[in-house]
Order: structure tokens, then sequence, then C-alpha cells
């Protein structure tokens, strides 16, 4: 069962949202909040698989909220769910740490599909947002070289990633919780652009070999 939360401070958005995604047979709605300052204590004490969060929210926005819960939850989801799509709240939530990032005009159907695939370790984004992202690649200088984008952190693990060992192992030999293990490789994946530890590993070393 995929634990969802929902932050909107609009209360028949938030209510639909609610009702639809609670239908889904592997979903479970455990909260929805109408702000940030509500939800922040929420959902730390809820802890749900994805976060469904509005970023123009009264008071705190929905990215700081999002900034302050994976300071102490880094394994929490977030999809971003806004009406803004332009460059400057695009890249705002990206760098912040946003898992996903969905405009709502959007269908239900794809919000939902949205969720799984974040939960899942993807990254969705509406088209729209996409061909932002897209655009801004194309017109900066090349990436940096993957040997050089992964913190120390991400380094080891991956090593030990590499070696085949279990997220549990990984994190007992590094001092670290399993769900930190998880949220680090699902960065790394991000980062090197790959879907698996093989991928990952050869992305990664056969650039430093």
């Amino acid at each position: 069962m995929l634990k969802i939360s929902i932050v909107e401070d609009l209360e028949e958005i938030r209510e639909t949202l609610k009702m639809k995604i609670a239908e889904a047979a592997d979903f479970q709605v455990l909260k929805a909040f109408p702000d940030a300052e509500q939800a922040l204590p929420g959902l730390l004490l809820h802890k749900p698989d994805v976060v469904l969060m509005d970023i123009g929210l009264p008071g705190m926005s929905g990215v700081e909220c999002m900034m302050r819960v994976k300071a102490h939850a880094p394994e929490i989801r977030f999809l971003m769910f806004t009406i803004f799509d332009n460059d400057e709240n695009v890249f705002e939530a990206l760098k912040a740490g946003a898992d996903g990032y969905i405009l709502k005009r959007e269908p239900i159907p794809r919000i939902i599909e949205s969720l799984r695939e974040v939960f899942q370790g993807g990254a969705p984004m509406s088209r729209a947002i996409a061909r932002k992202v897209l655009t801004s690649f194309q017109e900066t200088k090349p990436s940096t070289p993957s040997t050089e984008i992964l913190t120390p952190r991400q380094v080891e693990i991956l090593q030990q990633l590499s070696k085949g060992l279990p997220y549990k192992l990984i994190g007992h030999q590094l001092q670290i919780t399993e769900g930190t293990v998880k949220q680090h490789i699902h960065q790394i994946y991000k980062k090197l652009q790959v879907n698996n530890r093989t991928e990952a590993s050869n992305k990664y070393f056969g650039r430093i070999d």
C-alpha cells in the first residue's frame, strides 16, 4: 500500500484529490493539509511514502516545507503540484530536492500515475516542464562529468552497491540507516541518469578507470 499525504490550500481541490487518490486500490491517503505550517509536523509524524505538495501555499512555501521535511526524513519523496510552469519556480523546486513536478491542469489519472512513478524512483514531469528542463540543458555548457557530481558519501555507497551488497548491509557498514542509503541511491541514479546499480557503476567507475 502506497502511503500518500496531500498539501493543498484550496479545499475543493484538496478534497477532490483526497477522494480520487483514495479510490486507487494500492493507495492510502494518510492526511491532507491546508498549509505548510500544519503539514511540517504532520509529515514528520506520519512519514508518508510520497507527498503531493502545492508550491503556492499561504505562509511557508511548499518548497521550503519540502526542504525542512527532507532535512529530517530524506526518504520521503515529493511530487510538486502547482499552476506555476515558469523557469524560476521549476528550477527552484528541482534544485531543492523535488522528485517530480506536475501541473494542476493534468488529469487525475496522470497525477496518480506520477505518484506511483515517484515512489518507484522515477522523476515524472508534465510535458511543458520537461521541455523547459530540456531547453535549459541545451542552452548550457556540457554537464559536469559524472566523476565530479557525486558527493564523497555517494561515491562510498556506489562502491558498496557495485559489489552487490544489499541496502541494509551498506547502511550497517557506513553507519547510516537503510532509509538514508535508499535516498542517496535515488539521488545517484538521478545524477547519473541511470536506472539500476549496474548502469550506475559502469557509468561512474568506467569514466575514472
